[in-house]
């Protein structure tokens, strides 16, 4: 079997184990925190709004990391990156089980959504290492079932875990199974040499700065932010237009943004943006829709 085809069928079973658990953990985990928000705000005594910041500050690191951390991956090897990623978000489930007070929750939860996006950045390219191109198709399928499944079950795996165990064991059962698979990969995920080029620290400051700030403009809105609403929102919208003229001018860009115009991928991005908002919405919000209701 060609080395670069992807791994014998005894390695690739294994592999493919270590990366169905992280990407599970890692998808689950962002559906669990939303079912438990009333009970953690209420027992470390924040408010509604201080507590969405469990779930908000997670899903904003895994947002503008998400970019860099592919490119990394690129440059220094998917493997590091995925372990790396997994490293973090296994020590950080560690400490938001055991946190006590809600800014350090949320600074794991922060830290733990690095570690998250780590795991998601390079998921499916090691899919293509993993996979033999004969089966890349098969590959690829695999994973959009696993996160497909981890994204329906999130809720239902929290209610199971709080109907028999407190809030911090939301985020401690993930210690195991990120151990599990961590172990796995290492074992079994195959190396590979980065392409060795330069990471572009310039185009991964402006993501950042365009995705948090636009993500900080949304939350000022929601919270009466007063003139900081429209100073990061153009801040953003500046941030993000030099991000794509840099990426134009690029040989090999952070982001090939040629493909938006493409009219069909457009499209596709765009559908499943705002079903994933409005998922999102609406798994944050009802909680405390049938908490008060209730």
């Amino acid at each position: 079997m060609d080395a670069n085809d992807g791994l014998p069928p005894r390695e690739r079973r294994w592999a493919v184990l270590s990366l169905a658990i992280a990407i599970s953990l890692v998808v689950v985990d962002m559906g669990m925190a939303n079912v438990a928000l009333p009970t953690i705000g209420r027992e470390l005594g924040a408010s509604p709004s201080a507590s969405i910041w469990i779930v908000n500050a997670y899903q904003v690191a895994v947002t503008v990391s998400l970019l860099p951390l592919a490119a990394l991956g690129d440059i220094v090897g998917y493997r590091r990156i995925y372990i790396g990623g997994l490293v973090l978000f296994t020590a950080c489930a560690v400490v938001s089980a055991t946190a006590e007070s809600m800014p350090v929750l949320i600074a794991a939860r922060l830290a733990q959504g690095f570690g998250a996006a780590g795991v998601m950045s390079v998921n499916t390219a090691l899919v293509r290492y993993v996979y033999p191109r004969a089966k890349l198709g098969q590959g690829v399928g695999i994973n959009s079932l696993v996160v497909a499944t981890g994204s329906a079950a999130g809720p239902t795996v929290a209610a199971a875990v709080l109907s028999v165990a407190n809030w911090p064991w939301l985020f401690a059962i993930a210690v195991p199974f990120g151990l599990v698979a961590l172990v796995f990969a290492i074992w079994f995920l195959p190396h590979m040499a980065g392409s060795g080029h330069r990471f572009d620290v310039p185009s991964a400051v402006l993501s950042v700065a365009t995705l948090g700030l636009l993500l900080a403009s949304v939350d000022g809105i929601a919270h009466d932010g007063g003139l900081l609403v429209p100073l990061s929102l153009s801040v953003a919208i500046v941030a993000g237009w030099l991000f794509v003229r840099r990426q134009r001018r690029l040989p090999v860009p952070m982001l090939p943004v040629e493909l938006f115009w493409r009219p069909t991928f457009s499209l596709s991005v765009a559908t499943a943006i705002a079903a994933y908002m409005a998922q999102s919405l609406a798994i944050v919000s009802l909680p405390f829709f049938f908490i008060a209701v209730a």
